[in-house]
């Protein structure tokens, strides 16, 4: 059995579809109750209670872990205790570019690599599904804001992470390893907004905002040194940061989708 954390996430709800239609046996593990496909057992858990996991991992043998909860080691001791013998776990690619300032995933992946179990990290680029801030904005008015309009990031789409944690999950040889998730190329929030509105076939205006608009923004729901992070690797990402990663073709055997093949499957939720 593999039990899927965040489950309802863009990443989670993606890799429960792929793993059940694999055959495998799935326990989804999420806050709150969710429509979920046939045969998935769902058990509500907050990664923030670790003993809250129990009942989640009793006979599973391997783990997909969000970063969530500030008790790494105590989910892993669950884990353990359980006979989960796999893990993986979804970083941040800031983990390895920023340690400094991306600290709780940083802090996940030490406590992943000293649990004694067999183990995955996966550091992924920003998701192509954060655009969904500008949703809301897109329906109202056919506009879409952001800072650092012309300033490019290889982000990737949540069904590539996806799609990689199922092979890691199902797959021996990969014991060990930290992948780097991106997309195949650099992309503009002015050109993430472009393909938006293509796929709608209809202009979005893009709106340029200025760092201090952005910073007050992402503090309604950042803490601030993750703000601080995030609107440096926005505006002045280090070359880490901006390049392609072949880890998604060396696994899937196939390119990374395009952001606007990601904007093509989800225009409905700009409509």
């Amino acid at each position: 059995m593999i039990v899927v954390t965040g489950a309802t996430g863009n990443v989670g709800r993606e890799l429960v579809r792929i793993l059940v239609e694999a055959g495998e046996q799935v326990t989804a593990v999420a806050r709150r109750p969710a429509e979920l496909p046939v045969g998935v057992r769902h058990v509500q858990a907050d990664l923030a209670d670790p003993q809250s996991l129990r009942p989640a991992l009793h006979g599973a043998e391997a783990l997909f872990l969000l970063v969530a909860g500030e008790d790494p080691q105590g989910i892993l001791d669950v884990a353990a205790a359980a006979g989960v013998r796999r893990v993986v776990l979804l970083s941040s690619q800031g983990a390895g570019t920023r340690p400094e300032v991306y600290r709780h995933p940083a802090a996940f992946e030490d406590a992943v690599r000293r649990s004694g179990l067999e183990w995955t990290v996966l550091r992924s680029g920003g998701l192509n599904s954060n655009a969904f801030a500008w949703a809301g904005t897109i329906r109202a008015e056919r506009t879409a804001a952001a800072p650092f309009g012309d300033v490019g990031l290889p982000t990737v789409d949540p069904a590539d992470v996806a799609e990689v944690a199922a092979a890691v999950l199902r797959r021996d040889g990969h014991a060990g390893s930290t992948y780097e998730l991106t997309g195949p190329a650099p992309v503009t929030p002015r050109e993430r907004a472009e393909a938006i509105g293509h796929a709608l076939g209809a202009p979005v205006r893009f709106v340029e905002q200025t760092p201090a608009e952005a910073r007050a923004q992402m503090l309604e729901f950042m803490p601030e040194p993750v703000v601080e992070g995030t609107l440096a690797i926005l505006g002045r990402p280090l070359p880490a940061e901006q390049r392609t990663s072949p880890d998604v073709e060396r696994i899937l055997g196939r390119a990374p989708r395009t952001f606007a093949d990601w904007a093509a499957r989800t225009a409905p939720a700009f409509r």
